[in-house]
Parts: C-alpha cells; sequence; structure tokens
C-alpha cells in the first residue's frame, strides 16, 4: 500500500511535475541537434547510441521523479538526481570519443545545454538554492573542461550563469512552496481546532455552565452554609468561560507579537470582569507582560483596600494609535494625596507596579478620579506606533 505523501512533498509535487515536462522540451532538442551536429562527428554511430541512452534515461527519470506513491520517496528521488548528474556528466565527457578536438571545442557538448540544465533543476528543487546552485556550478565545470575552454573565452560564455541562475531560481521557488505549504497546514490545523473548541464550548455551556450557574444563583438565594459553595461555584464557571473563551488564542507559535487579550481575561473572576476587543490586539511580548503586571497590581489594591464586596471592571481598547486600559472598581476611592505620601514612606508599589511598569513601555498611568463613590479608576495609554 503505498504511503501518504507528506507536506513538504505535496508542496514540490508541482514543480516536479513541470521540470519533467521541461526535460521533454530540451530532449527533443537535444535530438534535433543531434541530427544537425551528426555530420561533423568522427563517430557518428556511436553518438546515436549515446543519444538513446539520453532518451531512456530521460523517459526513466522523468517517471521517478513525477510520481509520490513510492514508499521511501525521499531515497527515491535522491538517488535519481545523483543518477542524473552521473549520465550528464559522463555524456558531456563522451563528447570527445565522438568528436575532434576542433569540433568540441567550439560547439555544444553531446548533451546540449538545455538537457543538462534538468540535473540542475532536480537538484534546485531537492535540496534548495544551494543545491541548485553547487549542481550548476559542477556540470558547467564538466562543460567547460570537455571542451578545453579554460582560457579568457570561458568568461564569455554562458553556459556556467545560465545554470547556475537556474539552479538558484528554481531553488528558491521550492522553498517558498514548501513555506507556503506549511502555512496552509498550520491555516488548516488552527481552523479544525477552532471549531473543536467552538463544538465543545457549545457542549460545555449546555451543560456544565449552566449547572455551576444554578448553583450560584441557588446558593446566593438559600444563603447559610451554601453560600460558600456559591461562591466556589461562581469562580470555577468564569475561571470556565475564560477558558473556552480563550482557548483558541492560547497557542504560542513564537514571533515578536502577542495577543494582550489573554492576559487580561485571566485575570477575571466573579468580582473582575473584563471586556476585550473582539479581534486580536497584538503587541510587543515585552509590553504585553508589563501591561498585564500593571492591571494585576491594580486589582490588587483593589482587593486590599476597597473591601471584600467590591467589584473591578477591565476594559481594553485598541484606537489604532494607542491602547486603552481602564481599571476601575466601586469601592470607596482613594484619599488625596494618598499616594504621594505612600511613596514618600517609602511604599512603592504603586509607583513600581503601576506607574513604572507604563512609563518603562513609553505609556502614561493616570489616576482619573480618587474619591466619592463611585471608587476609582486606573486609565493606562500605551502609543501603538513602535508595533506597527
Amino acid at each position: 500500500m503505498p504511503a501518504e505523501p507528506d507536506p513538504d512533498e505535496v508542496a514540490t509535487a508541482p514543480l516536479w511535475r513541470a521540470a519533467q515536462a521541461f526535460r521533454l522540451v530540451t530532449l527533443l532538442y537535444a535530438v534535433g541537434q543531434q541530427i544537425a551536429s551528426a555530420p561533423h562527428y568522427t563517430n557518428q554511430q556511436l553518438s546515436w547510441v549515446l543519444i538513446a541512452l539520453m532518451a531512456v534515461w530521460s523517459g526513466v527519470s522523468a517517471v521517478l521523479l513525477s510520481q509520490w506513491h513510492f514508499r521511501d520517496l525521499a531515497r527515491v528521488r535522491t538517488a535519481v538526481v545523483i543518477g542524473d548528474h552521473v549520465v550528464v556528466i559522463a555524456l558531456i565527457f563522451a563528447t570527445r570519443l565522438i568528436a575532434d578536438y576542433d569540433w568540441y571545442h567550439g560547439h555544444q557538448t553531446l548533451p546540449t545545454t538545455l538537457w543538462a540544465a534538468n540535473a540542475v533543476m532536480s537538484s534546485a528543487i531537492l535540496w534548495g538554492p544551494l543545491g541548485g546552485i553547487a549542481s550548476g556550478l559542477l556540470i558547467a565545470t564538466a562543460v567547460i573542461t570537455t571542451r578545453a575552454q579554460w582560457e579568457l573565452d570561458v568568461w564569455r560564455d554562458a553556459t556556467a550563469p545560465v545554470l547556475v541562475s537556474v539552479g538558484l531560481a528554481l531553488g528558491l521557488a521550492s522553498n517558498t512552496a514548501r513555506r507556503a505549504q506549511e502555512q496552509l497546514q498550520r491555516a488548516l490545523r488552527l481552523t479544525a481546532a477552532t471549531q473543536e473548541r467552538e463544538r465543545l464550548a457549545r457542549e460545555v455551556h449546555d451543560g456544565v455552565l449552566q449547572v455551576l450557574s444554578y448553583i450560584t444563583r441557588r446558593g446566593s438565594e438559600i444563603g447559610g452554609p451554601t453560600a460558600e459553595l456559591a461562591q466556589r461555584a461562581g469562580e470555577q464557571e468564569v475561571a470556565l468561560r475564560v477558558l473556552i473563551s480563550e482557548q483558541g488564542h492560547r497557542a504560542d507559535h513564537g514571533g515578536a507579537e502577542t495577543d494582550l487579550r489573554p492576559l487580561l481575561t485571566a485575570q477575571a473572576s466573579p468580582s473582575v470582569f473584563v471586556s476585550t476587543p473582539g479581534e486580536r490586539v497584538p503587541i510587543g511580548r515585552f509590553e504585553a507582560r508589563e501591561i498585564s503586571a500593571a492591571v494585576a497590581a491594580a486589582l490588587a489594591n483593589v482587593v486590599q483596600h476597597a473591601g471584600p464586596g467590591a467589584k473591578a471592571y477591565v476594559l481594553l481598547e485598541d484606537t489604532g494609535d494607542e491602547l486603552i486600559v481602564s481599571v476601575r472598581d466601586d469601592g470607596p476611592g482613594i484619599r488625596p494625596g494618598r499616594l504621594a505620601e505612600a511613596e514618600d514612606q517609602g511604599r512603592m508599589g504603586v509607583s513600581r507596579s503601576i506607574l513604572g511598569r507604563i512609563a518603562a513601555i513609553d505609556g502614561t498611568a493616570q489616576l482619573l478620579f480618587e474619591t466619592g463613590d463611585d471608587g476609582a479608576e486606573w486609565e493606562f495609554r500605551i502609543p501603538r506606533k513602535q508595533w506597527r
């Protein structure tokens, strides 16, 4: 039973098939060149035998390289490409067996430059641009050596530049095809994961979340010992909702940017409500960590100073030019001048954990209001220009 093709083989399959079509065209050209050049050869019979071998090898290699239904395809293609070079170089040097010096010194070798380029193309597809360039240099060296052109005339001959350029161009194309296939596979996996997450979210919502919500509501209504049970159920409900909503954004694929939303929504709880945009909010990784830590510090101050029943609200806005993060609570607020007093007393929690972090990423942190029944509200503004 044939093995399933891997993504790398799928990506380069069109290139392999196009290369074999080129092989057929160059074979026809080589046969035409043979018909025109045979009268000038000293051994015409041998030249036709070599052309027949060239035609047979072209058919065999074209079939092997254009298919992927082999159990060990990589090894098969490697062997064929190496064989391609052996055949091409052997035919190049065989030109001296069928023609005299005056002919091969001033004309093409028996396998013409176009047909010899097939080995370069195969190397480029299999091994990339470096393999293509190395193959082009190898075959160009064989051609120049056979034709005894190691003099100034070699710099006026197009054989080496053409072969090296073919190897470089097709090698870059094969690498691009592989990267495109990898991105496609990653997108397909992400789509499948998203669909599975949505399916699980529906099932969880219809079952577990509804039960937790019911326990929270009824436990609060009954009161007494069940109030603690209601509180625990509420915490687990919020945690489960965050997990479901952010599961699609948890994967870290590296790179210079990350999505800020999961870092903020992870801090949600029954007393902390987080609202973020529906689309990704990309930002530098260091900046994202600093913003998340500043929000965490502001929420810690709510727990410590606003009382056990206080609620906090975190809002993330992306205006395009800047990010605006608001942390607001419904506690008694902060006494005017209290922050300056705390800093003078050596208590650096706010100045370092909040103001210092936001300032480190070229942002501004402002306490909008400090007293009153509406509690306190921090507003962080971080410019986006450095990530755009």
